[in-house]
């Protein structure tokens, strides 16, 4: 029994997938080759959609440019002075009309005036200073004599009068402490003698010598003195 093969059947599928890949080959070569014209739009990028919402961007208003300063400066700056200096001083003015310094009285208690409780009178600077066991209690300008009939010293109180009458109607007085005996009278301290009703000197010429002895007093000075120094009380008076 003898064998034999069918009929053959063309088989297309195999053809036309052989056409085609000569036909891409085919293409690519001549592409290559520079024949057939490029597509430039081929290698073209395509474009990208913006991330930015375009509501978004709508509502937004664009951005104004700085505005310049609406006003002119109100003044330009200068280094000038804004006030005139200050005039010299004219060397024509009167001496008299410069303001002087008042001189500061000198209220120490003088050195080398004793010790102890006492009545302390400077001649030189006119002044009385009442000397408790602890320091000066009070300090005030007197009126000394005018003439040269007392020494530096120490003395004591041995006489006192609350009222008492000058030399030769020279005016009556208060508070008379006597510490030592003149050439013509008692010396001593009291108020300021008032004489045909009138005190012999003012209070403001207290600090210059104007007795003819004694050492005058304010009266508020003179009963503080009073009161102060009772017969014994010691009294030193320095040049």
């Amino acid at each position: 029994m003898s064998s034999h093969r069918p009929p053959g059947r063309p088989r297309y599928g195999r053809i036309a997938t052989f056409g085609v890949s000569v036909a891409v080959t085919a293409v690519a070569f001549l592409g290559s080759a520079g024949v057939l014209p490029a597509d430039d739009d081929q290698d073209a990028p395509v474009p990208v959609a913006s991330a930015v919402d375009p509501a978004a961007a709508a509502a937004t208003p664009a951005a104004t440019p700085a505005e310049e300063p609406t006003s002119e400066p109100t003044s330009e700056p200068t280094s000038e002075p804004t006030s005139e200096p200050t005039s010299e001083p004219d060397p024509t003015a009167d001496a008299a009309d410069e303001v002087t310094a008042e001189p500061v009285e000198d209220t120490a208690l003088p050195a080398r005036s004793g010790e102890g409780r006492r009545v302390v009178y400077s001649e030189s600077r006119q002044r009385v200073w009442l000397v408790g066991t602890r320091g000066p209690q009070r300090t005030y300008p007197v009126s000394g004599s005018v003439y040269d009939n007392l020494d530096p010293g120490t003395y004591e109180v041995y006489s006192r009068s609350e009222q008492a009458w000058g030399i030769d109607d020279s005016g009556t007085m208060k508070w008379f402490v006597r510490f030592t005996q003149g050439e013509n009278a008692a010396i001593g301290f009291h108020d300021i003698p008032v004489d045909d009703g009138r005190r012999v000197q003012g209070v403001d010429e207290l600090g210059t010598p104007l007795s003819h002895g004694c050492i005058r007093q304010r009266t508020p000075d003179a009963k503080a003195l009073w009161d102060f120094a009772p017969l014994g009380t010691t009294v030193v008076v320095t040049a």
